[in-house]
């Protein structure tokens, strides 16, 4: 999987995308499920299977804003709806845009593939549920820039009925424009879960980025098959909410084909795709309890910052008894806009966590760990023969400045300053 980054003045913005999806498993025809959807271990390994057998996602409403999807069988009447929001795009949102135009349609056959009939083809993580294109382009010369489509197409999806939004997008900066604020605020007061990938190391993303840094968003990170932090196809960050595959991943791209790829984008729609079984499941749940049953279920892995809460676990998801909570586990946007846009000329937000980057685990170090042995036998000392060098040279330029002929400090004075 490859990004695609493009810099504007508002800073970088990229789909997470698969836009060199380097290995075609499946020509366009039907492919046999046992061929197909053997390869899609996530199904079985994180519960959806089992998940299934309460629900499918029926009658849930999940938009996938992204490059659009195209007319694929796996999708056959999965799509009931779209919209274009780039100016470069079809009306009905269908017309895959911009550099990365198989991404939206990989995207949303993770999420909600429904075979390509008689059992065959790929089948999504919520083959019941029913689905919105909301066609966005990362084109630098798309008509309407990026920053104005996605709250655009926020408020489209809420006002359609979507309850689950899909992003696999990035806009490659902690912070993000104060008309987002308004937009996920109103998919906030409509109880209108947004799930956001992480990022991806591969492409330079060291951390998360806006979406994924916002309040009350469900950021995904990536995991590989044995269920550890991917060294590419992932990032980190506080805002991470869980984690789910994102390598030996299939999809179905624009042309109909199977393929493979990896990427955080991948491991977005496999939540959103659970978020629509829990909504299904539990039709009366606000979006704080949804989020909650993902979050309280997933199974603990490491570090928060690289795996959230853990790994997902679909069948506990859906099936659990979980206590209900007032608030919403991964944030509250309506108290961060009272903090931090009080004062109206400040246009960046302040961001709510380190920006440096930390190093994934490595087997057999725990992360981001300092042994005793170390601290003693190294960093004391270090800290020791710091401080001791710094009181030498403080001393010897004390002494050369005494020793030194008067008319050098004005050749010094004249010389202008390094920068």
């Amino acid at each position: 999987m490859r990004e695609v980054r493009v810099t504007r003045r508002a800073g970088a913005v990229s789909l997470l995308a698969a836009v060199a999806v380097s290995l075609t498993l499946a020509p366009s025809a039907p492919a046999v499920a046992d061929w197909t959807r053997d390869r899609e271990y996530w199904l079985a390994d994180y519960g959806f299977t089992a998940a299934w057998a309460t629900t499918t996602g029926d009658g849930v409403l999940v938009s996938v804003i992204d490059s659009g999807i195209a007319d694929v069988p796996e999708l056959a009447g999965a799509v009931v709806g779209g919209a274009d929001f780039s100016g470069q795009g079809s009306a009905d949102g269908r017309t895959p845009v911009g550099p990365s135009p198989n991404h939206g349609t990989l995207v949303a056959s993770v999420l909600a593939a429904r075979g390509s009939g008689d059992g065959d083809g790929m089948i999504g993580a919520a083959p019941g549920a029913r689905l919105l294109s909301a066609s966005i382009s990362i084109d630098p010369d798309a008509p309407v820039p990026f920053d104005d489509q996605i709250p655009q197409a926020v408020r489209w999806s809420v006002d359609q009925g979507a309850t689950v939004i899909n992003m696999s997008i990035t806009r490659g900066s902690l912070s993000w424009p104060e008309s987002w604020d308004d937009a996920f605020l109103y998919a906030a007061q409509h109880n209108v879960v947004i799930v956001a990938a992480s990022g991806n190391r591969a492409q330079g993303t060291d951390e998360v980025g806006a979406p994924a840094t916002i309040p009350g968003v469900l950021t995904v990170a990536g995991v590989d098959r044995e269920g550890r932090a991917s060294q590419q196809a992932s990032t980190q960050g506080i805002t991470i909410g869980v984690a789910a595959p994102a390598e030996e991943l299939i999809g179905v791209n624009a042309r109909g084909s199977v393929v493979s790829w990896a990427g955080s984008s991948g491991a977005s729609p496999i939540v959103a795709g659970l978020v629509a079984l829990v909504r299904a499941a539990h039709p009366d749940l606000d979006a704080a309890n949804v989020i909650n049953r993902v979050t309280s279920t997933a199974t603990p892995a490491g570090d928060p910052a690289i795996y959230g809460h853990g790994l997902i676990n679909a069948e506990a998801a859906v099936t659990s008894d979980v206590a209900p909570v007032v608030a919403n586990p991964l944030g509250d946007l309506a108290e961060w806009i009272t903090i931090y846009r009080r004062a109206p000329s400040t246009n960046t937000p302040i961001a709510t966590f380190t920006s440096t980057p930390l190093p994934l685990p490595t087997p057999g170090r725990p992360f981001a760990s300092v042994s005793q042995y170390e601290l003693t036998q190294a960093v004391v000392p270090s800290i020791f023969l710091l401080g001791f060098g710094i009181l030498i040279a403080l001393g010897s330029i004390a002494v050369a400045r005494r020793l030194r002929p008067r008319r050098l400090s004005h050749d010094e004075n004249e010389i202008p300053p390094t920068t």
